[in-house]
């Protein structure tokens, strides 16, 4: 049988099904309909062939979620008036169109009737709705990182977090509610655009000022409400439900009054909320009178044309009546964007003619007033203005002639918020930074216009920056190291922000952008004179195209690459290498001096001369496997590179340079075919980098490290330590969103110890993951596949099994499979099944005639399976093959178990073959022990063929 393969919103359902939630719990966490709960568990129990909830319950934790948030809209905090035409004319047209502008002035209820509506709604869409509020977002290319934290989804490294978005929502059938779009027009219909296309399930409703004016838009004009029917209308209403929740009431006298009242407001919404707020200190007499001066002002015009004036008329009116410390206090706090607290509101605001102190009551009052909502958290009493009021404030704080005082004092506030951040850490951080990661980006915005702020800008960039990439938001890491680059006041601090770009670049799989990088890097170091800091730079771009060529949409020409790498020589004065020398990390510095009367050269840079030697390792050598590299380097020439690259960088002092030229020392020793080389090389890199901070370039290592930790591991035979290091990269949050990624090695190193039930767990979120992921090529992925393959073909389920090959034939090459991993994975399901003859066939060439394939890490598992295909098949060189295998894997615990139990069949040593299956035993490979066990025969054929079965291999 086939791995189960279910769906993101099935996980979801599992999952709380796993908590023993019943359908209506499930439905109301979900924001999903109890018949499409129903639904989801019919085909649970179809997918997982279980009887019964409680089977599926048990189940649970084997499927883990897609991580993607809870859909929750807001709760508002009064109770929703009236709109009942409005709510069934706005519903209709969202199940008639993908899309759906609410168009109408401030004030005038937008928001909240798009919420009703979604909520009545969120029945009919399977994964729920989701409200994205844009009323922060100032940059139109941020719409996407907006609607990606509301719907809890990471970025995928190897592209943006607008593909990200794409990704998720590709097989969804949700709504999207967007939230206060009119700032960021320009922005909102390209991303929809792409969206749409995209997902064809995702519906979407937008609340804007205006219309967003594509082809596709449906546009649904909000009008204010009803005054029909005098004092029963939805105006009214209104009305005296704000009043009466805030403890007055009225007999039936009062109506006539209340009627005229909102007809002289339009039926604003927002309008009619401030104006009753006032009534427990005005009176109803009050109020009118009042608002009738300040309505005057519209006599005579044509008030249909702009209803807005009969809200600003009403802000006017309600801050007119504010004491003067309470006018200032609304205006300045108008430059938050986010909720704040009456701490941050009393740095911000509390200067003259406003005490500090007398904030806290002032933002009561103002909430009092409704000018202000309250929302409580965990972190305590928050406030926050609607966005009609929010720009209101900001027109009053430029009245006041208060804008860059307040303004700057709010960079000043959001400097040292940035700073403690990080400082503070703890597990609340992630928290911490949300609320107030909008205000950062609002005064970095601001600051970075002034040009007196410039340098304060610049460390809010780099303070954003920072905590961007802690906070597994690499795509803005990187943004904002290029901003900050852009507003360094020195060019050396341009090109170290630079560095930081191309290192998070590195950890999004971006090639070419870490190449494009590293060359601005180099420009900034030429700028600033520092000529062995351009090498060192150039020398990066030439590694990287080079080390990470799988990860470029366009490879540089090798013409280009060699340039920038002799100049690197050239600058750096690192000389040409002597792989020959006794001692590889020493350049004769005299050796590039012509002329013996010139003053004595500065001796070159260590950590160029560093960056040089792996710059040549890389494209001369190919010590990486490159794409385009060149395959004519002798191996004692790759090593050699290799070695003085590594001894370069141990010089200089660069754990994370050190860690790079390690890992072109491990590709070079499984070039020599020199597994355990290769595996200690490969576990030094984690040695060196553990200890360091989590900055980009090191995370970046590390994750690189810790594949090729694990793979080495594989290839020397170390299954627990390839286990290990393949569970710390599945682990590691920066790979959230790349399951298949995270999993690749995990998946081979299960696999290969036969753990069956763990590869049949982990290929589901690895299929998922890839197909979100746009079914990527890759190196690991290939082999992954090809490790789900073998099981399934362990399994005998070979509908299952021709299914995940098609899957390789998509992640890996086919050369690779053909001579490679795919040679040894598929031996061992034609050994399984007692085709010794066929296993043969596919392992024929010699290993030398597909090194390439064979040598990196397969090089041990392809000599044993062919020396034990060839014992069992009865190929008349089976003995020297496996003295020749025996000699070359000693020291690998499972490729030497393969070569015991070899000649253990050929000799017929019925003991040896019991030793062999107690050593791979040991080695942590349970698969091959049952399976020597079957081969000895007789009873211990019985104790094989229940360990078989335990692993699920029972035919």
């Amino acid at each position: 049988m086939s791995t189960p393969v279910i769906s993101s919103r099935e996980a979801d359902v599992l999952a709380l099904l796993g908590e023993h939630l019943s359908n209506a719990e499930i439905a109301a966490q979900l924001f999903i309909s109890v018949r499409t709960v129903e639904s989801h568990v019919s085909s649970l129990l179809r997918k997982l062939a279980v009887p019964d909830r409680r089977a599926l319950s048990r189940r649970a934790a084997e499927f883990a979620p897609v991580q993607m948030a809870a859909p929750v809209l807001p709760a508002p905090l009064t109770a929703f008036v009236g709109r009942v035409r409005e709510r069934g004319e706005l519903a209709e047209a969202l199940k008639k169109h993908r899309q759906v502008t609410a168009v109408g002035p401030g004030g005038v209820g937008k928001t909240r009737l798009a919420l009703a509506v979604a909520a009545e709604l969120a029945g009919e869409f399977a994964d729920g709705v989701w409200f994205v509020d844009l009323a922060p977002v100032t940059d139109p290319g941020r719409i996407g990182d907006a609607v990606a934290a509301a719907l809890g989804v990471g970025e995928q490294p190897g592209r943006g977090i607008d593909d990200s978005v794409f990704a998720v929502l590709a097989d969804r059938q949700a709504l999207l509610v967007w939230d206060n779009c009119e700032q960021i027009r320009d922005g909102v219909a390209p991303f929809l655009e792409r969206l749409l296309a995209a997902c064809p399930g995702v519906r979407v409703l937008v609340t804007s000022r205006a219309r967003l004016m594509v082809p596709f838009e449906r546009v649904f004009p909000v009008p204010p409400l009803s005054r029909d029917g005098g004092g029963e209308s939805e105006a009214v209403e209104l009305f005296l439900e704000r009043a009466a929740a805030v403890g007055l009431s009225w007999d039936e006298s009062v109506r006539d009054t209340v009627v005229a009242l909102c007809e002289r407001l339009d039926g604003m919404a927002l309008a009619i909320e401030l104006a009753a707020a006032r009534c427990p200190t005005l009176g109803l007499d009050g109020l009118v009178a009042g608002l009738s001066d300040q309505l005057r002002i519209l006599a005579g015009g044509p008030r249909a044309a702009d209803r807005h004036r009969s809200v600003r008329a009403v802000l006017d009116w309600s801050h007119d009546l504010l004491e003067p410390a309470d006018r200032a206090l609304l205006r300045r706090v108008s430059v938050f964007v986010a909720p704040f607290t009456a701490e941050a509101a009393a740095e911000l605001a509390g200067f003259a003619p406003l005490d500090p102190g007398a904030v806290a009551d002032g933002l009561a009052g103002l909430a009092e007033q409704s000018l202000l909502t309250v929302t409580p958290s965990a972190a305590g009493t928050r406030y926050r203005a609607l966005e009609t009021i929010r720009q209101y404030g900001a027109e009053r704080l430029d009245e006041a002639g208060e804008t860059e005082a307040v303004r700057s004092r709010h960079v000043e506030w959001c400097l040292d918020r940035a700073a403690g951040l990080l400082d503070a850490g703890g597990t609340d951080w992630r928290a911490r930074f949300d609320a107030v990661a909008e205000d950062l980006r609002a005064a970095l915005a601001w600051a970075a216009e002034q040009p007196g702020l410039r340098a304060d800008a610049h460390r809010l960039a780099l303070s954003l920056a920072e905590s961007a990439f802690t906070r597994n938001l690499p795509g803005e890491s990187q943004q904002r190291y290029e901003q900050a680059a852009a507003l360094a006041g020195a060019d050396a601090e341009a090109g170290e922000s630079l560095r930081l770009a191309a290192a998070v670049a590195g950890c999004r799989r971006l090639g070419d952008d870490m190449f494009r990088l590293h060359r601005a890097a180099a420009e900034a170091a030429r700028r600033a004179g520092d000529l062995a800091g351009t090498g060192r730079d150039l020398a990066a771009a030439a590694t990287v195209a080079y080390r990470f060529s799988s990860e470029f949409t366009r490879i540089p020409a090798v013409e280009e690459v060699m340039a920038l790498l002799e100049e690197a020589r050239k600058l750096s004065g690192a000389g040409a290498p002597d792989p020959s020398a006794a001692d590889p990390a020493v350049a004769d510095p005299s050796a590039a001096v012509a002329d013996p009367s010139a003053p004595a050269a500065d001796p070159p840079d260590p950590s160029a001369s560093a960056a040089v030697a792996l710059a040549e390792a890389a494209v001369l050598a190919d010590a990486f496997g490159a794409v385009q590299g060149a395959t004519d380097n002798t191996v004692e020439e790759t090593i050699a590179l290799a070695e003085r690259a590594v001894a370069l960088a141990h010089r200089a002092g660069d754990p994370v340079a050190e860690s790079a030229a390690l890992d072109a020392l491990s590709g070079a020793r499984s070039w020599a075919g020199d597994s355990f080389a290769a595996a200690a090389a490969a576990r030094r890199r984690i040695d060196l980098l553990t200890p360091l901070p989590p900055t980009p370039a090191r995370t970046h290592e590390l994750l690189d490290a810790l594949a090729m930790a694990s793979g080495t591991a594989l290839g020397a035979g170390g299954l627990a330590e390839a286990r290990r290091w393949g569970r710390q990269l599945a682990g590691h949050p920066l790979l959230a969103e790349v399951g298949h990624h995270a999993t690749s090695w995990l998946l081979v190193a299960d696999a290969f110890a036969g753990r069956i039930g763990e590869v049949l767990t982990g290929s589901g979120r690895f299929l998922d993951a890839w197909e979100r992921g746009g079914r990527q090529q890759s190196f690991s992925l290939g082999p992954a596949a090809a490790s789900v393959a073998m099981v399934h073909g362990l399994r005998g389920d070979r509908a299952a099994r021709a299914e995940w090959l098609g899957i390789v034939d998509c992640a890996g090459t086919s050369e690779e499979y053909r001579h490679g991993y795919g040679a040894i994975l598929d031996a061992m399901v034609l050994l399984h099944d007692g085709d010794a003859a066929e296993a043969l066939d596919r392992l024929a060439p010699e290993p030398e005639q597909v090194w390439k394939w064979v040598t990196w890490i397969w090089l041990h598992w392809y000599v044993a399976l062919r020396a034990e295909a060839s014992a069992l098949a009865g190929h008349p060189d089976a003995r020297a093959r496996t003295a020749a295998a025996r000699s070359l894997v000693a020291g690998n615990p499972v490729a030497t178990a393969h070569v015991d139990r070899a000649d253990a069949l050929l000799d017929g040593d019925l003991p040896r073959l019991l030793d062999a299956a107690k050593a791979f035993e040991a080695a942590g490979s349970r698969y091959q022990s049952a399976r020597t066990l079957l081969l000895a025969g007789g009873e211990h054929a019985a104790a094989g063929a229940a360990v078989l079965a335990e692993l699920g291999l029972g035919r």
